[in-house]
């Protein structure tokens, strides 16, 4: 039926782009576009319902990541050799390819093919898959994603969450699938062309608590009927997979939902902000779902997801900040009024100091948090003091960043008034990504 429907709008289209009236109407242009964009869009979701998930190959137990074996009890920040090599390869990325294509990605909607391609070169899914699946994981590595996910977010923190978003579901199932569910959906993550993915936790209402879900997992004949709504999830129209979040037996799990099952539906929604993210709404009536896929086995820890989410973006925040205070104070050095730059001003200088002073805490309360959960100790305290401050510091740059800028800043000459919007994500938004 999809197949049908799809081939009669596109004959209707193609019919209308070889008619003469077309042109008469000076339509032509409209036409091809929306031939062009619908054909793509259209082979995007066939290709997301078609992709075959398969067992390929047996795995008895979990595989479980343990902790560096580098790690020593006290708080480091220095960086290994690896560690730095990787934050200066995405660093390059960042600058060369996010920042470019940001502007346009902003207006389009759009996660630009090449830029995919680059990141897929780094070949950071390799470090989300064990080495018994193909990939190179043997020991949590924390640290380095949140280094990653830190330099895209300099780069632009919408393209930084499209890219991230299959590389956080690849992490979960990593961290807590069991090893039916690893073999399954993992090796698609080394492949050339990477399912798109996302992680799927917040809910549309006020004051909204993920450890209190409305989407609800109910015991069925074949396994799960899965009902409810979730928003802000990035790639929503994309994605070939899901990790849904919804309650069963009064406490809250996470789903494997493919996207081919009926009773999905999905709708792009607009957003202040991260709009080359994608962000829409997953409504699921009636999904149905076999037992196997329940996430993980008696060591699934939801509440530990929900933090390494918010530290995800956190890592995001400190980037983005970080692009702020770097724009800004070049401009403010020349921008001149009344005869000398503007950050002569004593009031502009205390405002820059303090965008760093900010910066820095917001960093090293997020390095610290991460740090723990990479050596395996208890973070949640830390974790939740790290994006506390970084839902209102975050806030706070943004604002100020803007304010420096003075008229340049509402336009959109300028990015910062970009970042502004997307910086504000930081205290609503919970779940999509994933340390």
């Amino acid at each position: 039926m999809q197949r049908d429907a799809l081939g009669l709008a596109m004959g209707t289209l193609s019919g209308l782009a070889r008619s003469g009236l077309t042109d008469r109407l000076g339509l032509r242009k409209t036409i091809e576009s929306l031939t062009y964009h619908g054909t793509r869009t259209g082979f995007q979701t066939l290709g997301a319902l078609n992709r075959p998930f398969r067992q390929v190959s047996k795995i008895k137990q979990a595989i479980r990541l343990s902790a560096p074996s580098s790690s020593v009890d006290r708080f480091d920040l220095t960086l290994t050799e690896e560690q730095q090599m990787i934050q200066d390869s995405v660093r390059r990325l960042a600058e060369k390819q996010l920042r470019p294509a940001a502007a346009e990605a902003n207006e389009t909607r759009e996660l630009p093919e090449s830029l995919k391609a680059d990141f897929q070169e780094l070949g950071l899914n390799i470090y989300a898959v064990p080495e018994s699946l193909g990939g190179v994981a043997s020991e949590n590595t924390l640290i380095t994603q949140m280094v990653v996910a830190e330099a895209l977010g300099w780069g632009d923190m919408g393209l930084a969450v499209a890219l991230l978003s299959p590389l956080s579901v690849a992490n979960t199932l990593t961290r807590w699938g069991t090893g039916e569910q690893q073999a399954t959906y993992l090796p698609p993550f080394l492949d050339e062309h990477a399912p798109a993915a996302a992680l799927a936790i917040c809910e549309s209402r006020p004051l909204f608590d993920p450890m209190q879900l409305k989407t609800t997992a109910t015991p069925s004949e074949v396994g799960y009927r899965l009902n409810g709504e979730k928003t802000l999830v990035p790639l929503c129209d994309q994605s070939e997979l899901f990790l849904v979040a919804a309650e069963l037996h009064g406490k809250p799990r996470l789903f494997i939902v493919e996207a081919g099952h009926p009773g999905i539906s999905v709708r792009l929604d607009g957003s202040m902000g991260l709009k080359a993210a994608r962000l829409g709404t997953l409504r699921l009536t009636d999904v149905q779902l076999p037992e196997r896929a329940l996430l993980g086995d008696g060591d699934f820890d939801y509440a530990e997801m929900i933090q390494l989410s918010r530290l995800a973006w956190c890592a995001l925040a400190v980037g983005n900040a970080r692009a702020v205070l770097d724009y800004v104070i070049p401009y403010c050095n020349t921008r001149i009024a009344f005869g000398e730059p503007i950050s002569h001003r004593q009031a502009v200088a205390f405002m820059i100091a303090n965008l760093k002073i900010e910066l820095d805490a917001m960093q090293i309360m997020t390095q610290r948090a991460v740090a723990l959960a990479e050596q395996g100790k208890p973070f949640i305290r830390e974790a939740s003091l790290a994006h506390i401050l970084c839902a209102e510091k975050s806030m706070e740059i943004g604002t100020n960043g803007v304010q420096l800028l003075g008229g340049h800043g509402f336009t959109k000459e300028h990015p910062v008034e970009r970042w502004y919007r997307d910086l504000r994500s930081v205290a609503f938004i919970t779940g999509g990504l994933h340390l």
